[in-house]
Protein backbone atom coordinates (compact mmCIF):
# COMPACT_ATOMS: atom_id res chain seq x y z
CA UNK A 1 0.00 0.00 0.00
CA UNK A 2 1.82 3.50 -0.76
CA UNK A 3 1.38 6.28 0.58
CA UNK A 4 -1.84 7.87 -1.32
CA UNK A 5 -3.91 4.93 -0.12
CA UNK A 6 -2.97 5.29 3.42
CA UNK A 7 -3.85 8.79 3.33
CA UNK A 8 -7.48 7.57 1.52
CA UNK A 9 -7.98 4.49 4.48
CA UNK A 10 -6.86 7.19 7.51
CA UNK A 11 -9.59 9.83 5.53
CA UNK A 12 -12.34 6.78 5.00
CA UNK A 13 -11.96 5.21 8.51
CA UNK A 14 -11.41 8.45 10.63
CA UNK A 15 -14.76 9.98 8.80
CA UNK A 16 -16.41 6.76 9.73
CA UNK A 17 -17.38 5.76 5.92
CA UNK A 18 -15.00 3.06 5.85
CA UNK A 19 -13.35 -0.39 8.14
CA UNK A 20 -9.82 -0.31 8.40
CA UNK A 21 -7.99 -2.66 6.08
CA UNK A 22 -5.71 -5.34 7.44
CA UNK A 23 -2.44 -3.67 5.98
CA UNK A 24 -0.38 -3.53 9.27
CA UNK A 25 -0.94 -7.18 9.86
CA UNK A 26 -0.10 -8.47 6.74
CA UNK A 27 3.04 -6.26 6.24
CA UNK A 28 4.11 -8.31 9.95
CA UNK A 29 3.26 -12.02 8.21
CA UNK A 30 5.26 -11.16 5.48
CA UNK A 31 8.05 -10.12 8.12
CA UNK A 32 8.10 -13.10 10.17
CA UNK A 33 7.70 -15.26 7.14
CA UNK A 34 11.27 -13.96 5.73
CA UNK A 35 12.27 -14.29 9.25
CA UNK A 36 11.35 -18.15 8.96
CA UNK A 37 12.58 -18.69 5.45
CA UNK A 38 16.09 -17.48 6.61
CA UNK A 39 16.42 -20.42 9.00
CA UNK A 40 18.21 -23.37 7.14
CA UNK A 41 16.24 -25.88 6.16
CA UNK A 42 16.88 -28.86 8.64
CA UNK A 43 16.11 -26.25 11.26
CA UNK A 44 12.81 -24.64 9.86
CA UNK A 45 10.28 -26.73 10.38
CA UNK A 46 10.56 -26.56 14.26
CA UNK A 47 10.56 -22.83 14.07
CA UNK A 48 7.47 -22.46 12.19
CA UNK A 49 5.65 -24.75 14.47
CA UNK A 50 6.50 -22.09 17.36
CA UNK A 51 5.50 -19.72 15.23
CA UNK A 52 2.32 -21.25 14.31
CA UNK A 53 1.70 -21.74 18.35
CA UNK A 54 2.68 -18.14 19.45
CA UNK A 55 -0.06 -17.17 16.47
CA UNK A 56 -2.70 -18.86 18.28
CA UNK A 57 -1.82 -17.74 21.90
CA UNK A 58 -1.72 -13.94 20.25
CA UNK A 59 -5.52 -15.04 18.77
CA UNK A 60 -6.40 -16.42 22.40
CA UNK A 61 -5.09 -13.19 24.01
CA UNK A 62 -7.38 -10.57 21.75
CA UNK A 63 -10.39 -12.66 21.71
CA UNK A 64 -10.25 -13.07 25.68
CA UNK A 65 -9.21 -9.36 26.51
CA UNK A 66 -6.00 -9.68 27.80
CA UNK A 67 -2.47 -8.40 26.94
CA UNK A 68 -1.33 -10.09 23.47
CA UNK A 69 1.84 -10.21 22.15
CA UNK A 70 2.65 -7.46 19.93
CA UNK A 71 3.91 -8.14 16.32
CA UNK A 72 7.55 -6.44 17.00
CA UNK A 73 7.81 -8.72 20.04
CA UNK A 74 6.92 -11.96 17.71
CA UNK A 75 9.02 -10.77 15.07
CA UNK A 76 11.75 -10.29 17.55
CA UNK A 77 11.84 -13.67 18.75
CA UNK A 78 11.80 -15.28 15.80
CA UNK A 79 15.03 -13.74 14.26
CA UNK A 80 17.01 -15.16 17.41
CA UNK A 81 16.19 -18.43 16.56
CA UNK A 82 16.99 -17.49 13.32
CA UNK A 83 20.51 -16.04 14.29
CA UNK A 84 20.78 -19.27 16.52
CA UNK A 85 19.48 -21.96 13.64
CA UNK A 86 22.64 -20.49 11.45
CA UNK A 87 24.69 -20.23 14.25
CA UNK A 88 24.43 -23.94 14.72
CA UNK A 89 24.85 -24.93 11.02
CA UNK A 90 27.64 -22.58 10.00
CA UNK A 91 29.51 -22.35 13.36
CA UNK A 92 28.90 -25.68 15.43
CA UNK A 93 27.93 -28.14 12.45
CA UNK A 94 24.70 -28.84 13.78
CA UNK A 95 21.87 -29.46 11.57
CA UNK A 96 19.68 -30.83 13.70
CA UNK A 97 17.56 -29.76 16.91
CA UNK A 98 18.17 -32.70 19.06
CA UNK A 99 21.91 -32.16 18.86
CA UNK A 100 22.07 -28.98 20.77
CA UNK A 101 23.67 -29.04 23.66
CA UNK A 102 23.89 -26.41 26.83
CA UNK A 103 27.49 -25.67 25.14
CA UNK A 104 26.25 -24.41 21.80
CA UNK A 105 23.71 -22.33 23.65
CA UNK A 106 26.59 -20.72 25.57
CA UNK A 107 28.53 -19.78 22.51
CA UNK A 108 25.49 -18.35 20.80
CA UNK A 109 24.97 -16.57 23.85
CA UNK A 110 28.19 -15.43 23.99
CA UNK A 111 28.07 -14.17 20.57
CA UNK A 112 26.42 -10.88 21.83
CA UNK A 113 26.19 -10.57 25.80
CA UNK A 114 24.31 -7.16 25.86
CA UNK A 115 21.68 -9.30 24.50
CA UNK A 116 22.00 -12.25 26.87
CA UNK A 117 18.48 -12.54 28.87
CA UNK A 118 16.56 -11.00 25.89
CA UNK A 119 17.86 -14.04 23.79
CA UNK A 120 17.88 -16.06 26.37
CA UNK A 121 14.04 -15.81 27.24
CA UNK A 122 13.39 -16.51 23.63
CA UNK A 123 15.19 -19.61 23.72
CA UNK A 124 13.89 -20.81 26.82
CA UNK A 125 9.87 -20.31 25.47
CA UNK A 126 11.47 -22.09 22.15
CA UNK A 127 12.72 -25.22 23.66
CA UNK A 128 10.11 -26.05 26.47
CA UNK A 129 7.98 -25.50 22.83
CA UNK A 130 10.06 -27.77 21.35
CA UNK A 131 10.23 -30.69 24.31
CA UNK A 132 6.11 -30.77 24.64
CA UNK A 133 6.34 -31.21 20.82
CA UNK A 134 8.79 -34.27 21.56
CA UNK A 135 11.35 -32.64 18.79
CA UNK A 136 13.77 -33.61 21.01
CA UNK A 137 14.15 -35.07 24.98
CA UNK A 138 16.54 -32.35 26.52
CA UNK A 139 16.23 -28.70 27.53
CA UNK A 140 19.51 -27.12 27.09
CA UNK A 141 18.67 -23.86 28.31
CA UNK A 142 16.93 -25.63 32.02
CA UNK A 143 20.13 -24.96 33.59
CA UNK A 144 21.37 -21.36 32.37
CA UNK A 145 20.86 -18.22 34.15
CA UNK A 146 20.97 -14.60 32.58
CA UNK A 147 23.93 -13.88 34.81
CA UNK A 148 22.78 -9.83 34.75
CA UNK A 149 22.43 -7.54 37.69
CA UNK A 150 20.04 -5.35 37.86
CA UNK A 151 22.07 -2.20 38.19
CA UNK A 152 22.24 0.69 35.95
CA UNK A 153 25.39 -0.10 33.90
CA UNK A 154 25.29 2.77 30.80
CA UNK A 155 27.16 5.33 30.30
CA UNK A 156 25.56 9.47 31.35
CA UNK A 157 26.43 13.09 30.14
CA UNK A 158 28.98 15.00 32.30
CA UNK A 159 27.88 18.11 33.61
CA UNK A 160 29.98 20.05 30.32
CA UNK A 161 28.35 17.75 28.01
CA UNK A 162 24.85 18.97 29.38
CA UNK A 163 25.48 22.42 29.08
CA UNK A 164 26.82 21.93 25.38
CA UNK A 165 23.69 20.09 24.77
CA UNK A 166 21.62 22.77 26.20
CA UNK A 167 23.23 25.85 24.83
CA UNK A 168 23.09 23.94 21.02
CA UNK A 169 19.24 23.20 21.40
CA UNK A 170 17.95 26.64 23.03
CA UNK A 171 20.28 29.03 20.71
CA UNK A 172 21.76 27.23 17.36
CA UNK A 173 19.07 28.43 15.09
CA UNK A 174 20.58 25.84 12.48
CA UNK A 175 19.45 22.96 14.72
CA UNK A 176 16.41 20.67 13.30
CA UNK A 177 13.48 21.52 15.83
CA UNK A 178 12.80 18.19 16.33
CA UNK A 179 16.15 17.31 17.72
CA UNK A 180 15.98 20.30 19.89
CA UNK A 181 12.33 19.30 20.99
CA UNK A 182 13.44 15.38 21.86
CA UNK A 183 17.10 16.43 23.65
CA UNK A 184 15.33 18.81 25.60
CA UNK A 185 12.21 16.74 26.49
CA UNK A 186 14.99 14.14 27.73
CA UNK A 187 17.73 15.83 28.77
CA UNK A 188 15.49 17.88 31.41
CA UNK A 189 11.69 15.85 31.46
CA UNK A 190 13.28 12.42 31.20
CA UNK A 191 11.11 11.93 28.21
CA UNK A 192 11.40 8.82 26.19
CA UNK A 193 11.75 8.09 22.42
CA UNK A 194 8.33 6.23 22.63
CA UNK A 195 6.69 9.41 24.64
CA UNK A 196 8.16 12.33 22.23
CA UNK A 197 6.84 9.81 19.76
CA UNK A 198 3.54 9.63 20.72
CA UNK A 199 3.62 13.18 21.65
CA UNK A 200 0.17 14.99 19.91
CA UNK A 201 -0.88 18.47 19.96
CA UNK A 202 -4.10 17.60 21.70
CA UNK A 203 -1.58 16.87 24.70
CA UNK A 204 -0.59 20.42 24.91
CA UNK A 205 -1.84 22.85 27.14
CA UNK A 206 -1.01 26.26 25.58
CA UNK A 207 -2.45 28.22 28.75
CA UNK A 208 -0.61 26.20 31.82
CA UNK A 209 2.90 25.40 29.57
CA UNK A 210 2.06 22.12 30.17
CA UNK A 211 2.37 18.49 28.37
CA UNK A 212 1.23 14.78 28.94
CA UNK A 213 3.60 12.54 28.62
CA UNK A 214 3.22 8.70 27.64
CA UNK A 215 1.74 7.50 31.36
CA UNK A 216 2.31 9.73 33.09
CA UNK A 217 -0.48 10.80 35.72
CA UNK A 218 0.11 14.22 35.37
CA UNK A 219 0.99 16.94 33.14
CA UNK A 220 3.98 17.78 32.65
CA UNK A 221 5.21 21.53 33.37
CA UNK A 222 7.47 23.11 30.87
CA UNK A 223 10.31 25.77 31.60
CA UNK A 224 10.37 28.43 29.21
CA UNK A 225 13.83 27.17 27.45
CA UNK A 226 11.34 23.88 26.56
CA UNK A 227 8.40 25.51 25.63
CA UNK A 228 9.84 28.15 23.39
CA UNK A 229 11.73 24.84 21.84
CA UNK A 230 8.02 23.27 21.63
CA UNK A 231 6.83 26.47 19.99
CA UNK A 232 9.80 26.12 17.40
CA UNK A 233 9.08 22.77 16.84
CA UNK A 234 4.75 23.43 16.05
CA UNK A 235 5.74 26.37 13.77
CA UNK A 236 7.63 24.07 11.94
CA UNK A 237 4.88 21.58 12.16
CA UNK A 238 2.48 24.46 11.01
CA UNK A 239 4.38 23.97 7.61
CA UNK A 240 3.60 20.57 6.57
CA UNK A 241 -0.04 21.74 6.41
CA UNK A 242 -1.13 18.51 7.59
CA UNK A 243 -4.54 16.78 9.62
CA UNK A 244 -1.53 13.90 11.64
CA UNK A 245 -2.40 14.92 15.28
CA UNK A 246 1.18 14.15 16.37
CA UNK A 247 3.68 16.84 17.17
CA UNK A 248 6.80 14.96 14.76
CA UNK A 249 5.16 14.44 11.28
CA UNK A 250 7.89 13.39 8.67
CA UNK A 251 6.94 13.26 4.93
CA UNK A 252 5.88 9.27 5.30
CA UNK A 253 3.01 10.57 8.11
CA UNK A 254 2.25 13.96 6.83
CA UNK A 255 -0.71 12.35 4.85
CA UNK A 256 -2.04 10.38 7.17
CA UNK A 257 -2.55 10.03 11.16
CA UNK A 258 0.33 7.51 12.24
CA UNK A 259 3.43 8.30 14.29
CA UNK A 260 6.59 8.40 12.86
CA UNK A 261 8.61 5.25 12.57
CA UNK A 262 10.93 4.21 15.20
CA UNK A 263 13.23 4.11 13.15
CA UNK A 264 13.18 7.31 12.38
CA UNK A 265 13.31 8.91 16.04
CA UNK A 266 16.32 6.37 15.97
CA UNK A 267 18.06 8.56 14.06
CA UNK A 268 16.86 12.19 15.35
CA UNK A 269 19.47 13.01 17.98
CA UNK A 270 22.33 11.71 15.25
CA UNK A 271 23.95 15.08 14.62
CA UNK A 272 24.40 16.29 18.35
CA UNK A 273 26.30 13.32 19.00
CA UNK A 274 24.43 11.48 22.34
CA UNK A 275 21.64 8.94 21.78
CA UNK A 276 18.48 9.47 23.38
CA UNK A 277 19.00 6.68 25.93
CA UNK A 278 21.55 8.14 27.06
CA UNK A 279 20.75 11.61 27.29
CA UNK A 280 17.21 10.03 29.62
CA UNK A 281 19.41 8.16 31.91
CA UNK A 282 21.25 10.66 32.73
CA UNK A 283 18.21 12.76 34.09
CA UNK A 284 16.98 10.05 35.91
CA UNK A 285 20.31 8.62 37.55
CA UNK A 286 20.38 12.55 39.21
CA UNK A 287 16.31 12.34 39.99
CA UNK A 288 16.72 9.02 41.67
CA UNK A 289 19.70 9.91 43.39
CA UNK A 290 18.73 13.12 45.04
CA UNK A 291 14.68 12.45 45.52
CA UNK A 292 13.22 9.26 46.60
CA UNK A 293 12.96 7.13 43.78
CA UNK A 294 8.91 5.74 44.90
CA UNK A 295 8.61 9.48 44.06
CA UNK A 296 10.39 9.23 40.87
CA UNK A 297 8.27 6.59 39.86
CA UNK A 298 5.03 7.75 40.72
CA UNK A 299 5.76 11.08 38.46
CA UNK A 300 7.27 9.07 35.36
CA UNK A 301 4.51 6.69 35.67
CA UNK A 302 6.79 3.88 36.11
CA UNK A 303 7.23 0.82 37.97
CA UNK A 304 9.01 1.19 41.34
CA UNK A 305 11.21 -1.52 40.65
CA UNK A 306 12.20 0.09 37.78
CA UNK A 307 13.86 3.42 39.25
CA UNK A 308 15.77 1.19 41.97
CA UNK A 309 18.07 0.20 39.45
CA UNK A 310 19.24 3.72 38.22
CA UNK A 311 20.74 3.84 42.41
CA UNK A 312 22.09 0.31 43.20
CA UNK A 313 25.82 1.80 43.77
CA UNK A 314 24.47 4.95 45.63
CA UNK A 315 25.41 5.23 49.25
CA UNK A 316 23.87 8.42 51.23
CA UNK A 317 26.79 10.22 52.61
CA UNK A 318 25.28 10.16 56.26
CA UNK A 319 25.49 6.10 56.00
CA UNK A 320 29.13 6.43 56.03
CA UNK A 321 31.23 6.21 58.90
CA UNK A 322 32.49 9.16 59.52
CA UNK A 323 36.47 8.64 59.11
Amino acid sequence: MGSFARALEDFFTLHHLALPTDQAERLAAGRRQRRIEAVPEPLRQAVAAFNTSRMRAQDRARRAGTRPRSNHTLETALAALRDLALFLVDERDKNDWTLVDVHDVEAFLATLPKGRKRRLTVLRQFFRFARSQKMLLVDPTRQLVAKETNGFRDQTLALDQQRELFRRWTTDKHVHPYEAVMGMLALLHGASSSEVRMLKTDDIDQQAHTVRLGKRPHPVPLDPASWTVLQRCLAHREAWRTDNPHVMVTKGTKAGRSPASTAYLSHVLDDCGFPPRMIRSTRLVDLVNTMDPKLVAAAFGMDPQATLIYIADHVDPGRLPDR
